[in-house]
C-alpha cells in the first residue's frame, strides 16, 4: 500500500501521507526510514533541526541500494533552520544537508519558522537548536523577504523541486504573497482536533497551498518533552468522541484523527517503529467519515497549541 498524491502549485506530486521523522532517535533512525520505505511510505518529512538527516540518508540509500525504489519514487523533504535566514546562508545550509541526506535534490525545502536566529557556524554546533550559546535565543536580522528570496533561488537552482513554509499564520502568508515571485507550494501547521485552525486551512487552500499536519495526535507528541501543558491535556486517542468513531469503522483512534485531516485534504506525517502501526497510518484514505463525524471531532477544538516557544521553558529572545 502507499498513498495517493495530492497535486501541488508547482505541478509535482506530493503523497497525502508521510512520515515524520521528528524526534526519531539515531541509532534506529536508519532502519525505521528503511523499513517505512517497505512498508510503503514515499514521503519522508526531515529537517535539520531534527539532527538525524545523516541516518534518514542511510536508511533511503539502503532501500535505493536493494531496489526496493527509486530515488524519483521518493518525496524527501527538509527543511531551512532559523540560524540560516540570512540570504547568504541558506544556499550553502541546503547543499549541506542535502550532502547529509546523500542526495541530489529535495521534492519539497521548508522555511521551518518565520522566526531569523543569530547565526551559528555548523563546524561549531550542528544542529545549533533556539538558542545561540546554549542559553541564550538570540534573534536576527533577516526578513521573511529576505528568506523567501533566498528559497525561490533554492528552487531554481534545482536544489529542491518545490519551496514551502510551516507555523506562518494568514497575515504572514499574505504578506509574503505580496513579494513572492514562488508561491509556496506547501504550509505546513500543528493541526489536530484541539487545533483546528480552520480559518488558515481555508485561506491557504485557497491561495493553492497545500496544507500539511503535524502533531496530529495533539498532545501525544508533546508527552516525551515533559511538556506541562500536554501532560495536563486528555489524549485524543482515549477521547470518547473519537474512540465511538473509530469502533463505528473497524478502525484505531490513530486512524480516526489521521482520516479526519487527510478527508479535508490536509496531509499528515505520523511516525511509528511499530510495523502495524506502519501499515494502519498509511490506511488513512480508503474510507471516509460521515460529515456528523466529521463535524463531532472538529467540534472538539480548543484552540490549544503545543508547538509554542513559550511552551519549552526557553527565555524570551534577546533582540540586537
Amino acid at each position: 500500500m502507499t498513498s495517493p498524491t495530492v497535486k501541488l502549485n508547482s505541478g509535482h506530486q506530493m503523497p497525502l501521507v508521510g512520515f515524520g521523522l521528528w524526534k526519531v532517535n539515531n541509532d534506529t533512525c536508519a532502519d525505521t526510514v528503511y523499513n517505512a520505505i517497505k512498508s510503503g511510505y514515499r514521503l519522508f518529512d526531515g529537517a535539520c533541526d531534527y539532527g538525524n538527516e545523516v541516518e534518514s540518508g542511510q536508511g533511503v540509500a539502503r532501500a535505493i541500494k536493494e531496489g526496493i525504489v527509486k530515488r524519483e519514487d521518493l518525496f524527501l523533504v527538509s527543511k531551512l533552520w532559523n540560524s540560516f535566514h540570512d540570504h547568504d546562508r541558506v544556499e550553502p545550509i541546503c547543499k549541506k544537508q542535502l550532502k547529509d541526506w546523500g542526495i541530489d535534490y529535495f521534492d519539497l525545502y521548508i522555511v521551518h519558522f518565520p522566526v531569523s536566529l543569530k547565526y551559528v557556524d555548523p563546524s561549531e554546533r550542528y544542529p545549533p537548536g533556539f538558542t545561540y550559546d546554549g542559553k541564550n535565543v538570540v534573534t536576527g536580522n533577516a526578513s521573511i523577504q529576505e528568506t523567501w528570496q533566498a528559497m525561490e533561488k533554492v528552487q531554481q537552482k534545482g536544489l529542491a523541486k518545490s519551496i514551502g513554509i510551516s507555523n506562518f499564520n494568514s497575515q504572514l502568508i499574505m504578506d509574503l504573497l505580496r513579494y513572492a515571485k514562488i508561491k509556496p507550494a506547501t504550509l505546513q501547521i500543528e493541526h489536530h482536533p484541539y487545533l483546528t485552525q480552520e480559518g488558515l486551512v481555508k485561506y491557504a487552500q485557497g491561495q493553492g497551498i497545500a496544507i500539511t499536519a503535524y502533531s496530529s495526535f495533539g498532545p501525544q507528541s508533546f508527552l516525551e518533552l515533559d511538556m506541562e501543558q500536554a501532560k495536563e491535556t486528555p489524549l485524543l486517542m482515549e477521547h470518547n468522541t473519537v474512540k465511538k468513531i473509530a469502533e463505528k469503522h473497524g478502525k484505531t483512534p490513530a486512524q480516526v484523527l489521521l482520516r479526519w485531516a487527510t478527508q479535508r485534504d490536509v496531509a499528515v506525517i505520523p511516525k511509528s517503529n511499530n510495523q502495524g502501526r506502519l501499515a494502519q497510518n498509511l490506511d488513512v484514505t480508503g474510507w471516509d467519515l460521515g460529515k456528523d463525524e466529521l463535524d463531532a471531532v472538529s467540534g472538539l477544538n480548543k484552540n490549544l497549541r503545543f508547538n509554542d516557544l513559550v511552551n519549552y521553558g526557553f527565555p524570551l529572545p534577546i533582540f540586537v
